[in-house]
C-alpha cells in the first residue's frame, strides 16, 4: 500500500511535515488524506532531495490573514479538481503558485456583486507594466478564468474578468499591447458566440474601447472577419423584446463602427472595403437607418447615421464604388426606389459625407444604375432620377468633370425611352410589362427637373455647351433628323421636341451671361428660332420662354410678365444699363432674325393668351436690355407692321388674334415710350390708349388678354383715333437723337428671308476669284460675249414650281443609279471614274490659278506678255545649293 503512494517534492532543510501542518492558522484543518494512509506512516517515505543552493521556497510565515485562508485553500482544491494545475500538487498550494496567477486571483472578490477589487487590480497593473514580457501569460490566464466562469454561468465573474482585461489594455504601452490582443479578441469571440444578449453587449462595449486605442506597432496576424459578420448579424436582431432588440442592434452598429475605426486607416489590417465586407456592413446599416420609431439619441437610426457618415468620410477614391454598390443593391432588393423618401435621404447622407472631389463617382454609379434599370417600371426609374436630382444639388460645382455630356446624354436617352414606352404602352421590347401614361409623364417631369438641377451646378461656359448639346438632340425640321424609335412616328418626334425644349428651358432659366454673342450663337439661335414657325402652339410657347430667359440678364422679365397699359417705369424699378459693344454687335447680327420670327409668330392663328403675353415680354425685354436709338426705331417699325397685320382682313386671323395683336402693340409702345424717347411720343401713345379705353376697350390687354376675353360680336372696324399713326410718331421723334433713324419709319417693315443672310454675309475668296475672272473676260479681246441675263417673271417661277415634281423625280433616279453603280460595279471601274473626275478637277484648278496670277490689263488695251510662273522657271546649276 505504501508503494502505491505518489511522490512528494522535498521540503526545505529543517522543515518537517508535522511542523508545517502545525503552523497553519487557527481554525484551519489540513486536507484529508486518502483512505488507509495515516500521518505516522509518512516518515517511512524516502527522503526528499534538497533544493539547489540559492533557491528557496516562499516563506510559510507570509500566509495571508485568517479570513482569506479558507478561500485560498478552496481555490486550490477547486484547481486540483478542475485539472487546471500546471503540474504536480504545487498548484493546490496557493503560496506555491506563480505570482501573476496570484495577482490575477486577488482581483476577484468573494461576492461578484462587490465588483473588481481595485487595490489588487492596481497591483496587477503595476506588475504587468514592470514585467511586460508576462503580459501574454496574464492575458491567457484571465481568458482561462473567464472561460471557466462562463462555462459555470457565473456571469458576475465574467464581467470582472472583462473589466480587468480592459484596464490592462488601456494601461499598457503601445509596444506591448500585441501581447494582450490575441487573448482579448479570443475572449470576445467566446462572449459573442454565447446566447446571452447581455454578454453580446458586454463584448461590444469592450471591443469599442479597444478600437479607440491608437496603436503604433503593426500587427500582421489579426483578423476581424468574425467581428464584421457577428456585428452585422446583431444589426438584424429580431428579438421578441423590443428594448432588448434595440440594445442589440445599437451594439451591433457600435461594433461595426469600431471595426471601421480599427481597420480603415491601417494598411496591414484586413481590407474593410472589399466587396465581401461591404456587402455585410452597408445593408446592416441601411436596415437600421429605416427605423424611425425612436427619435432620441439612443435609437438605431441615429447611431446608424453617425456610423454611415464616418464610414463614407473615410472612403478613398478607389473605395467609393465598393461602398455605393451595396446601397444600390439594397434599394433594389427592398423596392425602396418607389418610396423615394428613404433613397433620397440615403444619398443625401452619402453626398454630404464623402469628400467633395469624389462626388462625381457617386453620380456615375447612379447613371450606370439608371441605364441598367432602363426596362424597370416607371416608378423605379423616376425614383433613381429624383435621387440624381437631389445629388446634383449637393454636388460641388466643379466635381462633375469630364462626365458632363455623359450625364446629359443619359438623361436625354431616358426621356426618349420614356416617350417610346408611353406610346407603346409597355416598358420592355417583349410587350409583356405594361405601363401607363401618368407614370411615364411623372418620370419625364422628374428627368427635366434633374437636367435643370445638373445644369445649375455647372459654370457658365459649360452651361452653354450643354444647351448646344441639347439643341443638337432636338428633331428640327430640315436641320436635324427625327430621333426616337422608328415606331414613334410624328407624335413621338413632337413629344421628344417638347421634352427636350422643356429641358432646355430648365437650363436657360438660371443661365447668366454678360455677352449675348456667346449665349446665343448662330449655331444655337437658328435652330431655336425655326421652332417659332411650327404649328404646335406648345412648342412655340417654349421657344419664346427660352428666348426671354436668355435675353433677360437683369431679371426684369418677372416685372414684365403681364401686358398692361398702366405701366409706370418709375414704379417698376427696371434695371436698364447702357448697351455694351457686344450687345450692339449682337443686335446688328441677329436683330432682323428676331424681328422676323416675332412678326411671323403673331400671324399664327393658333396663338393663345399665353403666347401674346410671352410675345409682349420678349419685346419688352429686348427694349429694356438692348434698346439703343437704332433698335428702338426698328421696334417701332415692327409694332406698326404688326398693327397692319391685325387690320388686314386677308390674314386668316380670328377676332381674338386681332385683338391680341392690338393689345400687345399698345402695351409695348406705352413701355417703349418711357425708356428714353422724347415726351411727344409718350403723349401720342397715351392719347391712342385713352381713345381705346373709351371706344374700343377690347383692343387693350386688360380686356383682350384676360382669362375670359371681352370681344366684340362680329367684325368691327377700328377707328383711326384708336390706331398708332406712323407720321405722328415721326414728328414726335424729330429733333431728338432718334431723328437720324426716324426716316426709316417711312419704310414699312417687311420681313424677308434675305435679311438673315444679308446681316452675316461676308466676301469670300471665291467671290474675289469670280470678280477677277469677270474682269479678265471683260478686257480679253478673244473672249466670247456673256449671254444676256434671263428675265425672271411670275410665269417663269410658276413654270418652275409646276416642273418641280419631275425634276425631283429625275434627281432621285440619278441618285439611285449612283448607289447601284457603287454597289455592283467592279473596283477598277469605280477607281477609273473617280480618277477621271480628279483630273477634271485639277484642270479646272489650273485654269483658276492661271487667271489669278495673270497681271491686270494695261491702260493701252494691249495685254502684257505672260510671265513664267516661279515654280516653272529653270535656274542654272550654280544657283542651286
Amino acid at each position: 500500500m505504501l508503494g502505491a503512494l505518489p511522490s512528494f517534492p522535498s521540503l526545505p532543510r529543517g522543515v518537517s511535515m508535522p511542523g508545517l501542518l502545525s503552523s497553519l492558522p487557527r481554525g484551519i484543518n489540513p486536507p484529508s488524506l486518502p483512505r488507509g494512509i495515516t500521518m505516522p506512516s509518512l516518515p517511512t517515505l524516502p527522503s526528499f532531495p534538497s533544493l539547489p543552493r540559492g533557491v528557496t521556497l516562499p516563506r510559510v510565515v507570509a500566509m495571508p490573514t485568517v479570513p482569506e485562508a479558507p478561500r485560498r485553500l478552496l481555490q486550490d482544491c477547486c484547481s486540483v479538481f478542475d485539472h487546471q494545475t500546471d503540474g504536480g500538487l504545487c498548484g493546490c498550494c496557493w503560496a506555491l503558485r506563480p505570482r501573476y496567477k496570484r495577482l490575477v486571483d486577488n482581483i476577484f472578490p468573494e461576492d461578484p456583486e462587490d465588483g473588481l477589487v481595485k487595490a489588487n487590480m492596481e497591483k496587477l497593473t503595476f506588475f504587468a507594466l514592470s514585467a511586460p514580457e508576462k503580459l501574454d501569460r496574464i492575458a491567457a490566464y484571465l481568458s482561462e478564468r473567464l472561460t471557466r466562469e462562463l462555462n459555470r454561468h457565473r456571469y458576475g465573474y465574467v464581467c470582472i474578468a472583462m473589466e480587468a482585461l480592459e484596464q490592462l489594455l488601456l494601461a499598457c504601452h503601445c509596444q506591448s499591447i500585441n501581447l494582450l490582443v490575441e487573448s482579448f479578441l479570443s475572449t470576445l469571440r467566446l462572449l459573442l458566440e454565447a446566447d446571452k444578449p447581455h454578454l453580446h453587449i458586454l463584448a461590444t462595449n469592450s471591443f469599442v474601447k479597444f478600437a479607440n486605442i491608437e496603436e503604433d506597432t503593426p500587427s500582421y496576424h489579426r483578423s476581424y472577419d468574425f467581428f464584421v459578420s457577428r456585428f452585422s448579424e446583431m444589426c438584424h436582431s429580431d428579438d421578441e423584446d423590443t428594448d432588448t432588440q434595440i440594445k442589440i442592434r445599437v451594439s451591433g452598429i457600435r461594433g461595426l463602427q469600431g471595426v471601421v475605426r480599427k481597420t480603415v486607416d491601417d494598411e496591414l489590417q484586413v481590407n474593410i472595403w472589399e466587396p465581401r465586407h461591404m456587402e455585410q456592413i452597408v445593408p446592416a446599416l441601411l436596415v437600421n437607418l429605416q427605423l424611425h420609431t425612436h427619435s432620441n439619441s439612443s435609437s438605431p437610426a441615429e447611431h446608424t447615421e453617425v456610423c454611415f457618415r464616418e464610414l463614407l468620410g473615410r472612403a478613398a477614391y478607389g473605395h467609393i464604388n465598393n461602398a455605393i454598390r451595396p446601397v444600390l443593391m439594397h434599394l433594389d432588393s427592398r423596392s425602396l426606389w418607389e418610396g423615394r423618401g428613404f433613397a433620397v435621404r440615403c444619398f443625401q447622407i452619402i453626398m454630404y459625407s464623402i469628400q467633395s472631389q469624389h462626388s462625381h463617382l457617386v453620380i456615375q454609379q447612379l447613371l450606370g444604375h439608371l441605364d441598367a434599370n432602363s426596362r424597370s417600371p416607371a416608378s423605379v426609374r423616376a425614383g433613381i432620377v429624383e435621387v440624381l436630382s437631389e445629388a446634383a444639388v449637393i454636388e460641388a460645382t466643379d466635381s462633375v468633370g469630364p462626365t458632363v455630356l455623359e450625364v446629359f446624354n443619359t438623361l436625354l436617352r431616358q426621356l426618349r425611352q420614356s416617350v417610346d414606352y408611353q406610346l407603346t404602352g409597355y416598358h420592355d421590347n417583349a410587350g409583356k410589362r405594361k405601363t401607363n401614361s401618368r407614370e411615364e409623364k411623372t418620370l419625364q417631369d422628374t428627368v427635366i427637373r434633374t437636367i435643370g438641377a445638373f445644369a445649375n451646378t455647372l459654370p457658365v461656359y459649360q452651361r452653354s455647351e450643354v444647351m448646344l448639346f441639347i439643341m443638337g438632340k432636338i428633331p428640327v425640321p430640315g436641320i436635324y433628323p427625327a430621333l426616337g424609335s422608328p415606331n414613334a412616328g410624328f407624335e413621338g418626334s413632337r413629344m421628344i421636341q417638347v421634352m427636350l425644349l422643356k429641358s432646355l428651358l430648365q437650363v436657360s432659366e438660371r443661365y447668366e451671361s454678360s455677352n449675348l454673342l456667346t449665349a446665343l450663337p448662330s449655331s444655337f439661335l437658328e435652330p431655336l428660332l425655326s421652332f417659332t414657325l411650327m404649328e404646335d402652339p406648345e412648342i412655340r410657347l417654349l421657344v419664346l420662354s427660352i428666348l426671354i430667359s436668355l435675353i433677360d440678364r437683369r431679371h426684369n422679365a418677372a416685372r414684365l410678365a403681364t401686358a398692361s397699359v398702366t405701366f409706370d417705369v418709375s414704379v417698376l424699378e427696371l434695371k436698364d444699363d447702357r448697351c455694351s459693344r457686344q450687345d450692339n454687335l449682337f443686335m446688328r447680327k441677329h436683330a432682323q432674325r428676331l424681328y422676323r420670327h416675332v412678326y411671323l409668330a403673331c400671324r399664327e392663328e393658333s396663338c393663345g393668351r399665353s403666347h401674346y403675353q410671352a410675345l409682349f415680354t420678349l419685346l419688352a425685354v429686348l427694349g429694356v436690355e438692348l434698346a439703343n436709338e437704332e433698335v428702338l426705331v426698328d421696334l417701332i417699325r415692327l409694332v406698326l407692321a404688326l398693327q397692319e397685320v391685325a387690320l388686314n382682313t386677308q390674314e386668316p386671323l380670328s377676332a381674338f388674334n386681332r385683338c391680341g395683336v392690338h393689345a400687345v402693340c399698345a402695351a409695348f409702345l406705352l413701355l417703349l415710350s418711357q425708356l428714353g424717347p422724347p415726351p411727344p411720343l409718350h403723349q401720342h401713345v397715351t392719347q391712342v390708349i385713352e381713345s381705346r379705353q373709351k371706344e374700343a376697350p377690347h383692343l387693350l390687354p386688360e380686356d383682350a388678354l384676360r382669362d375670359k376675353p371681352r370681344l366684340p360680336k362680329g367684325e368691327r372696324k377700328v377707328d383711326e383715333a384708336c390706331l398708332f399713326v406712323q407720321s405722328e410718331i415721326c414728328e414726335a421723334l424729330a429733333g431728338s437723337n432718334y431723328s437720324a433713324h426716324s426716316e426709316r419709319l417711312s419704310t414699312p417693315y417687311t420681313p424677308q428671308p434675305a435679311d438673315e443672310d444679308r446681316l452675316s454675309r461676308r466676301k469670300s475668296i471665291g467671290d474675289a476669284v469670280s470678280l477677277q475672272v469677270d474682269m479678265d473676260l471683260q478686257y480679253s479681246c478673244d473672249a466670247p460675249q456673256k449671254p444676256a441675263t434671263e428675265l425672271i417673271t411670275f410665269q417663269t417661277l410658276k413654270n418652275a414650281i409646276e416642273d418641280r415634281g419631275a425634276v425631283e423625280e429625275e434627281e432621285r433616279r440619278k441618285r439611285m443609279e449612283v448607289v447601284e453603280r457603287f454597289q455592283t460595279a467592279p473596283f477598277e471601274e469605280i477607281a477609273a471614274q473617280c480618277g477621271g473626275r480628279t483630273s477634271l478637277l485639277q484642270s479646272k484648278l489650273d485654269q483658276v490659278f492661271d487667271l489669278m496670277i495673270r497681271p491686270p490689263p494695261s491702260p493701252s488695251g494691249q495685254s502684257p506678255p505672260r510671265s513664267t510662273p516661279l515654280h516653272e522657271m529653270k535656274f542654272p546649276d550654280l544657283c542651286v545649293y
